[in-house]
């Protein structure tokens, strides 16, 4: 395992070299690992579990935007299509 303090580390080099360890610690160990190149993080290896939470989150997040914008709709009406295409010039 990679395990560090809160997230583990790893360059992507070392990842690569040790690619089957890092799938088995994210996969079984539920860890977490940030991949960096450079000194720089560049991506996150996650569970699935996680990824499924986030995917929920941005669901929830779309619906409330979406409802936020209908009731605005409704509160201050809306923009004929056509009109909002002549404005630019479509």
């Amino acid at each position: 395992t990679f395990k560090g303090d809160d997230m583990s580390h790893l360059t992507a080099a070392k990842a690569r070299d040790n690619f089957s360890e890092v799938l088995s610690s994210v996969a079984y160990s539920k860890e977490r690992i940030v991949l960096t190149r450079r000194g720089k993080n560049l991506v996150a290896v996650i569970p699935m579990e996680d990824l499924d939470l986030i995917e929920r989150l941005e669901d929830h997040f779309d619906l409330e935007t979406a409802r936020a914008g209908l009731t605005h709709a409704k509160k201050h009406g809306t923009v004929p299509w056509e009109k909002i295409k002549k404005e630019l010039g479509l």
